[in-house]
């Protein structure tokens, strides 16, 4: 499959590690010409790395000029960058400060990447568009990840709304959402679930599985997993699926 994505230009935001790290390998070993964009640079041969943070609009400003400068414009954007550090204690614990945070960096920062990328693809009559969602969305934890989901729910109604404005001029975009995904961020909940709940990481790890509805597969999905549904969707191999969300979730969520 090398050489599938020869001579594109992508960017995939939040990609200095976990699922970002992961979506930019993948796309680099077929071919792309990658940059990703974090608050910390990252080293990675061949990919190019931003330092910028898109949950601001300062931050998603630089990221549009610096891309523009690298790659001379693009046709590949993964809206990656998200993830929660508000309090536990469900809705009540949530400041307006937590409700930003969590709104800048899961919603507003693929909007705004969106916007500024969307006239630049509409000049060439071609371009991919995946948002990453989350299974939160349709099953959100109260006591410890509300805005988050709440955001991630935002994110993929946007999707859907987007695809249907750009879709007849040459833009496909669909979303994702993962459930349990092993990463370096899932790790640090656990970590944080143990520590408010004076349990082992173990027993804090199981209580989150079961808080999602367990995983009939009987494991969480690897970062690599995502990457390859996001370089289908991404490829000519998926040029008829657009406007849709597609679920990597080991069967969590118990419905169609």
């Amino acid at each position: 499959m090398t050489g599938e994505f020869s001579g594109k230009r992508a960017l995939v935001t939040g990609g200095s590690r976990g699922i970002g790290l992961a979506i930019a390998k993948r796309l680099y070993a077929a071919g792309a010409i990658v940059a990703v964009v974090s608050r910390q640079p990252v080293e990675t041969a061949g990919i190019h790395s931003l330092a910028a943070d898109v949950g601001s609009a300062s931050g998603t400003a630089a990221t549009v000029r610096l891309t523009n400068d690298l790659l001379g414009g693009l046709d590949i954007l993964i809206n990656n960058a998200g993830g929660s550090s508000a309090p536990f204690g469900g809705a009540l614990a949530l400041s307006d400060d937590d409700w930003r945070q969590a709104l800048g960096l899961n919603l507003l920062s693929a909007v705004r990447l969106d916007r500024a990328f969307i006239p630049y693809m509409l000049n060439m009559g071609s371009g991919i568009i995946i948002h990453m969602s989350s299974i939160q969305r349709r099953l959100p934890r109260p006591e410890s990840t509300l805005a988050y989901a709440a955001a991630k729910a935002a994110l993929s109604t946007y999707s859907k709304g987007l695809s249907k404005e750009v879709g007849p001029k040459g833009i496909r975009v669909n979303s994702v959402a993962p459930g349990y995904v092993e990463t370096s961020a899932t790790a640090r909940l656990v970590s944080r679930m143990a520590t408010e709940d004076g349990t082992s990481e173990i027993a804090a790890r199981e209580k989150l599985m079961d808080s999602i509805g367990g995983i009939p597969l009987g494991r969480p999905a690897k970062p690599e997993d995502v990457a390859e549904l996001v370089a289908f969707l991404a490829s000519d191999r998926a040029r008829s699926i657009h406007g849709s969300e597609y679920l990597i979730d080991g069967g969590t969520v118990p419905t169609l």
